[in-house]
């Protein structure tokens, strides 16, 4: 290893993981400000339908989709450092255009360059932890990170109404995209990669590479096509996960403040309680997740084994989102558990569905095998966006709006069975690309 100190600190890799969490904080914190504003600010101001809304949706998706594919390869050709960086700065400036757009097109182009460059995010944050975490421990750290997502769900709420209120809607997005400015610092001055970091031991090194198999640091750093990879199957297999998982995520993300205003009438205020309970609830559901297929590793399980039992695991939990209405009309706590049930269920699941690129995937292809598996859910996502924009129109068109929920919560019941079934199917026992 290059650079080697006298330094005996074992635990740095978790310094690094913590910069990603913070940054995947950042990235969902950006992208929920609109769906906080849109009922009392954006819609009364711009009169936007369910349908505008759902386009406005659909543009960041879309943007999102596309950004994925060249933030992957991007961040396989320049490494995590630069990528990282430049995806993050982006859109920290995107977020901050929302406050001087004027109309329905003026939002909508600025979340196509917030959909943009946040899709380095997860390409950047996996390859990461690929490069700073032995395999026994990558779904941990993957469920540490991503419960980062949750924090920025729980923060929002709590904050950019207070801003709105305060300051103005405008300040809303001017400042929560400001944080991202400051995360910059702190990456370029932690921030390196294993071979290079002068503050690594070479215990932890060899830690960190004691499980990688055949694979040698001089492969590690070939450059792959990426059109060869669409030709494994295992691409489609983890597509196939993020294809139907993601819309989920996404609906929720964007349609649960709505949802408990229109069904149960809900106020600003009012929303900060249950939000902030369903995406903690998420946040130990990733935590969890991460944990318990490298539990099941420990136990001697190997790792295909103990990736789809904890998948099968977490797509079963969220069946009862088929009742979480008929229930939430005894007590609506009763759907706010149940759809804190499902976030959680979906946050352990993106915990070890992540994972099983690193687990096929040499360390060379992470990055754009993320790209194409994110540009597939964000397609999936879009289906559903606009779907929703649709149904739920026609439904409070003629006063039935929760008619269109149950349709909509019934695919995301559905939606994580039918991935797995189809993932089992393409890689019974997840077999290693040899690229």
């Amino acid at each position: 290893m290059e650079n080697q100190t006298v330094q005996t600190n074992t635990k740095y890799r978790w310094t690094i993981l913590s910069l990603v969490f913070f940054a995947t904080t950042i990235n969902y914190l950006d992208r929920q400000v609109i769906s906080l504003l849109k009922d009392d600010y954006l819609e009364p101001i711009f009169g936007w339908t369910e349908s505008d809304y759902a386009n406005i949706v659909v543009t960041f998706q879309v943007a999102y989709a596309f950004g994925l594919i060249g933030a992957g390869f991007l961040i396989d050709r320049i490494g995590t450092k630069l990528g990282y960086a430049a995806s993050l700065l982006i859109w920290s400036l995107a977020a901050i255009g929302h406050a001087f757009a004027k109309n329905t097109f003026g939002f909508s182009l600025a979340r196509g360059f917030l959909g943009i460059s946040e899709a380095g995010n997860f390409p950047s944050a996996i390859k990461t932890v690929a490069e700073w975490f032995p395999k026994k421990e990558r779904a941990l750290a993957t469920g540490i990170f991503n419960s980062g997502s949750n924090i920025g769900a729980i923060i929002a709420p709590l904050t950019v109404p207070l801003i709105a209120v305060t300051l103005g809607w405008q300040w809303a997005f001017i400042i929560t995209g400001a944080i991202g400015l400051i995360w910059l610092f702190f990456w370029f001055t932690f921030y390196e990669i294993p071979s290079k970091h002068k503050k690594l031991s070479q215990e932890e090194y060899d830690f960190i590479h004691s499980d990688d198999d055949a694979e040698t640091n001089a492969k590690e750093h070939e450059k792959v096509k990426w059109f060869s990879l669409l030709q494994y199957k295992q691409t489609w297999a983890f597509s196939i996960l993020k294809f139907f998982s993601d819309p989920v995520w996404w609906f929720l993300l964007f349609w649960l403040p709505s949802f408990l205003n229109k069904e149960y009438g809900m106020t600003k205020l009012d929303l900060v309680l249950p939000i902030a309970v369903v995406y903690t609830m998420a946040m130990f559901g990733s935590i969890f997740g991460g944990w318990l297929s490298g539990y099941f590793i420990k136990t001697g399980m190997p790792i295909y084994k103990a990736r789809k039992k904890s998948l099968l695991l977490f797509a079963l939990l969220a069946l009862p989102m088929l009742g979480a209405q008929e229930l939430g009309k005894i007590n609506y706590w009763f759907a706010i558990f149940i759809i804190g049930l499902v976030t959680a269920a979906h946050q352990a699941w993106s915990a070890n569905i992540f994972t099983t690129v690193s687990d096929m995937f040499p360390k060379k292809a992470i990055g754009s095998v993320v790209g194409i598996g994110g540009m597939m859910g964000s397609i999936g996502a879009v289906i559903v966006a606009k779907s929703a924009g649709i149904i739920l129109d026609h439904y409070n068109t003629i006063g039935q709006i929760e008619t269109g929920y149950y349709f909509l919560f019934s695919f995301c019941a559905l939606s994580y069975i039918i991935a797995w079934f189809l993932f089992h199917l393409l890689v019974p026992k997840m077999p290693k690309v040899d690229i």
